[in-house]
């Protein structure tokens, strides 16, 4: 037997793992986590992927399925949970082996890829509950003009923005290094390892990725559902007199409750990434000090955001429930079942 041979492998398996670190003040120093808890995590985090997923899988079959759901916001929130399905195809998995191996395993292009690709759709996110607020604000506000400006082209321009304008910002901001521009030595001698992703921004790109990702589409929700809620709270007093056999009073109070349930969406949204926004605005001014740990628990709080959505519908849309037995029930391969009526008109 050639022991140097093995001796040879034994050092290339040893600085193989050596490889995988995470940098803390200065040096590299790995994560070792006992199986005791890399077991909990990875099926905590596999139980997250599965329900966004799924979940996110039936939202688009009901509504692409389901003629009666093909509506302009509908339309939105189908491109919404296309958004949060690759999220949790192609970026929560990879997310997943990182932060329970405390490694990453596939090369800084690929490093880049998922970091952008991870900024892109998160961004995302919330571009699409921002034009869907504005539908739903001259649905409810206006909505005697609503068909004559949200219409398929309308609609078409809002997806449309909500893909490309944060691929943009996104790609351009990773793969060209901006985010590191003015810290490269911190960077390249505090936190850059071979075997590590972590994301990493100057004081000056932290201000401008979570206000453009985060803090000003936030504050824009915000001001458009408080409109909309003081303006339903008007037209639910004035509406209190008229007979409810009326179908106009009917669909006011459809778009009214429509209205309501998207602001619920839109505050899970925002519960579950304000604390990660705030992290990452604060921690280039405290000399990076927050832990990565933290830092990496509070992104998974974020990614739960995309398995929330589909759990929101599900308690809050009666249509969603129908369609859902629909599905799971075989029906919906029956001819015709893109016309059944999952709720009055």
């Amino acid at each position: 037997m050639d022991f140097s041979n093995t001796s040879n492998l034994n050092s290339t398996v040893k600085s193989q793992t050596l490889f995988c670190y995470e940098s803390l003040s200065g040096s590299c120093v790995r994560i070792a986590r006992p199986l005791s808890v890399q077991v909990p995590m990875f099926t905590s985090m596999v139980l997250a992927i599965l329900v966004t997923v799924i979940g996110n899988l039936l939202v688009i079959t009901s509504i692409a399925h389901f003629k009666q759901l093909q509506t302009s916001v509908n339309q939105l929130l189908v491109s919404l949970a296309v958004c949060d399905l690759l999220l949790g195809v192609f970026v929560m998995p990879c997310s997943a082996v990182r932060s329970v191996q405390g490694c990453w395993y596939l090369g800084g292009f690929l490093c880049k890829l998922h970091t952008s690709t991870d900024i892109m759709l998160s961004t995302s996110s919330i571009f699409h509950l921002s034009f869907i607020s504005i539908d739903r604000y001259f649905a409810v506000c206006r909505p005697l003009s609503y068909r004559l400006i949200i219409t398929n082209n309308t609609v078409l321009i809002m997806i449309t923005s909500s893909w490309l304008v944060p691929a943009i910002f996104a790609y351009g901001m990773i793969f060209p290094e901006i985010n590191l521009k003015g810290r490269e030595d911190f960077y390249e001698t505090h936190v850059k390892c071979i075997g590590g992703c972590q994301v990493f921004f100057s004081p000056v790109a932290a201000v401008v990725v979570s206000s453009f990702c985060f803090y000003i589409p936030g504050m824009i929700l915000i001001c458009i559902y408080s409109k909309i809620y003081w303006v339903a709270r008007a037209q639910a007093r004035s509406i209190k007199d008229l007979s409810r056999q009326f179908k106009e009073a009917d669909s006011g109070r459809r778009e009214r409750r429509g209205a309501n349930i998207l602001a619920i969406v839109v505050g899970v949204f925002l519960i579950c990434w304000s604390p990660f926004s705030l992290c990452l605005i604060i921690d280039p001014f405290i000399q990076y000090s927050i832990p990565p740990l933290l830092g990496d628990t509070l992104v998974w709080f974020g990614y739960l955001n995309s398995a929330f959505n589909p759990i929101v519908y599900a308690f809050f849309y009666t249509w969603f429930r129908r369609a859902l037995r629909i599905i799971i029930s075989g029906h919906i391969f029956h001819r015709g079942s893109c016309r059944f009526r999952l709720y009055s008109e």
